[in-house]
């Protein structure tokens, strides 16, 4: 596949690459100043990296409030309406389907009560064989409520598809109370946080927290949602630092709540359980005591300190500030010497003074190439609009500062002129055809099936030869418009206007495997848009035009005939005389449309014919089956 760059994107391109090669260059013949930087680049980088951090984590928490806090202003929530409910079903699995770091969702009340929809796939393999769940299904729905007319509580279980469809559900005696979960027993007192500490939930038997929200009014009750802590686990063994750096949470009173290598220190768990967190010395190996109480006596966030094992490292904390009722904090600490050597540090330093350079520039170089290439990009969709035949309209000229852009854009103006004209005196289907392969125009043609249609106005000499000119041929113009709008959009082109008349072919230039039928159906619509028109006509004071119509298919010669200064594309053989032969002949038997058998026979499973006649047209031999095409089969059926 051939590449291709934007003008704009190449010069912005080009200009950064050149100053990055300057600046690039200072940076390895400076190296030498490295050393002095070393220490405070490592702390601006650690700081970095802990904002960064924990800004997502912090993130996470906020936005799993927020849906809390507009799940819990539903009403359906605050009623608890929660038996026979869909559109509360749909809400929480889009709310579900919106934030990926979320388990599950659920409602429990002081009543008992309980709500909760689970996206299975979320909480691994097991729990989906464990449930023994349909293959198709993504969520499990459970509601513990007391229905109407019982006395006791009653667990509903369905499982449901990515579109909510039911495709199993259960229901049976309810043994799991809300109110004697973690999540539940403390949210109402005062000072209870939104967010619990970790414990094990329930059937999935995973760690995590769980965030919530009480509402007092209504029914009330509490809505929360399931964090994984192997979630934040995986995040954080994605913050690369290294090969010795890591980061981590943990709370006020020293235990690790998510750590890269947590699992390892978590075996067999009870549902429902609070956690035993491991120390910080069981999976941090370097004493950072010094660092953290410094911090939480008000000290710097960012410090380097030199550890028993003989290495400097650097070090940064952070408090999450929506689990601050959890104590939940965060540390990133790394080696200085992995990340800072002393040759490199200079080189970095360097490097962003490239780099400043860079982005101070790019806003200046941006405009430059987006002024250049602004009539580039004009042209582009000007040519474009031409190739797709969007030519309605004035003509509009694209004008550019840079001579050759100017004059391009006057030649593309001129080419959409004449693309336009040229349409309009050649079919359309044969230019795009034309524009689309790059042929030239050239006379020949070739041998293919056809269908062809020839249609005429009745009496159209004795009702124009009274009237004004000039209208004649705005009320004729618009006729043949309307006709030849209807053709097109049922796959025809019209190869030639005589008049009043019309002729039109299908099958050429571009191969329409169904074209009998669709020639049927277009002549079908033709005779009702003319119907519409002669009723505009009626009350315009205007003279109905009654349109006859001939249709025939055959093997014909297609292609362009004339001469290098002119040239028509066209149909010729004896198809083109039979269907011209059809048409007059409407006028004898008193009817609209007279097709041959070759088309009965190729489409009487779809369409109504009626038998007119036999006859031997005019310069034929052979006698054809002559019939009237009154309709769709599906019109006349029953």
């Amino acid at each position: 596949m051939r590449v291709r760059f934007g003008f704009q994107l190449s010069v912005t391109t080009l200009f950064v690459a050149v100053v990055l090669a300057v600046g690039l260059t200072l940076v390895f013949l400076s190296f030498d100043r490295a050393r002095s930087i070393t220490r405070s680049a490592a702390l601006a980088f650690i700081d970095r990296v802990a904002d960064h951090t924990a800004d997502r984590v912090d993130g996470e928490f906020k936005d799993v409030l927020d849906i809390l806090e507009v799940l819990r202003q539903l009403e359906p929530v605050k009623s608890g309406t929660i038996l026979g409910n869909p559109s509360l079903y749909s809400t929480l699995a889009a709310l579900l389907r919106r934030h990926g770091q979320l388990y599950n969702l659920y409602v429990g009340y002081d009543d008992g009560a309980f709500i909760e929809l689970d996206m299975l796939d979320r909480a691994g393999p097991a729990l989906r064989e464990q449930l023994q769940a349909p293959p198709d299904a993504a969520f499990r729905l459970t509601i513990i409520e007391t229905p109407p007319g019982e006395e006791s509580r009653v667990r509903f279980t369905s499982y449901l598809s990515s579109d909510l469809a039911i495709l199993a559900q259960d229901h049976g005696t309810a043994g799991y109370d809300p109110r004697e979960r973690p999540w539940y027993r403390d949210a109402f007192q005062p000072g209870a946080g939104p967010i619990t500490e970790p414990y094990v939930f329930g059937l999935a038997n995973l760690i995590g927290y769980t965030v919530r929200a009480p509402f007092p009014q209504g029914r009330r009750g509490i809505v929360a949602g399931d964090i994984l802590l192997s979630e934040a686990d995986a995040f954080l063994r994605s913050q690369k630092l290294g090969t010795s750096g890591v980061v981590f949470l943990f709370d006020d009173s020293g235990k690790i709540v998510a750590h890269p290598r947590m699992e390892e220190v978590f075996h067999t768990r009870a549902a429902g359980q609070l956690i035993d967190l491991p120390p910080l010395g069981q999976l941090v190996t370097v004493d950072i005591t010094q660092p953290l109480n410094v911090w939480q006596r008000g000290g710097a966030t960012q410090q380097i300190f030199e550890a028993a094992d003989g290495r400097t490292y650097v070090v940064a904390f952070r408090s999450i500030g929506t689990a601050r009722s959890s104590g939940l904090s965060l540390a990133v600490m790394a080696p200085l010497d992995e990340f800072f050597a002393e040759i490199e540090a200079g080189r970095r330093r360097l490097f962003l003074l490239a780099l400043g350079l860079v982005l101070a520039a790019l806003p200046v170089v941006w405009w430059i190439g987006s002024m250049l290439s602004g009539s580039m990009k004009a042209l582009a969709r000007e040519t474009d609009r031409i190739q797709k035949f969007e030519t309605e309209g004035p003509t509009r000229r694209i004008r550019s500062i840079i001579r050759e852009i100017d004059d391009l854009g006057r030649s593309v103006a001129t080419m959409r002129t004449v693309v336009r004209t040229f349409a309009s005196f050649v079919p359309k289907r044969l230019v795009q055809q034309l524009v689309a392969t790059g042929d030239a125009l050239e006379p020949g043609g070739s041998r293919r099936e056809v269908t062809i249609l020839f249609t005429d106005i009745t009496g159209f000499t004795a009702i124009t030869e009274k009237a004004d000119p000039e209208q004649v041929m705005l009320r004729t113009s618009r006729y043949l418009a309307v006709l030849s709008a209807v053709i097109t959009e049922h796959g025809g082109t019209v190869d030639k206007f005589v008049g009043d008349a019309i002729m039109a072919i299908w099958n050429a230039p571009a191969d329409d495997p169904d074209h009998i039928a669709h020639a049927c159906a277009a002549v079908l619509a033709c005779r009702e848009a003319n119907r519409r028109l002669n009723e505009e006509f009626e009350r315009e004071g205007w003279p109905a035009y009654r349109t006859r119509f001939g249709l025939h298919t055959g093997e014909a010669v297609v292609g362009t005939i004339g001469s290098d200064d002119r040239m028509a594309y066209t149909v010729l053989g004896a198809v083109v005389n039979l269907a011209a032969r059809l048409e007059p002949l409407n006028k004898e038997y008193g009817t609209d449309i007279l097709v041959s058998d070759a088309i009965q026979r190729r489409v009487s499973d779809r369409f109504v014919f009626r038998a007119v006649d036999t006859i031997q047209p005019k310069g034929f031999e052979a006698r054809i089956q002559v019939y009237e095409l009154s309709g769709e089969l599906s019109e006349h059926s029953g």
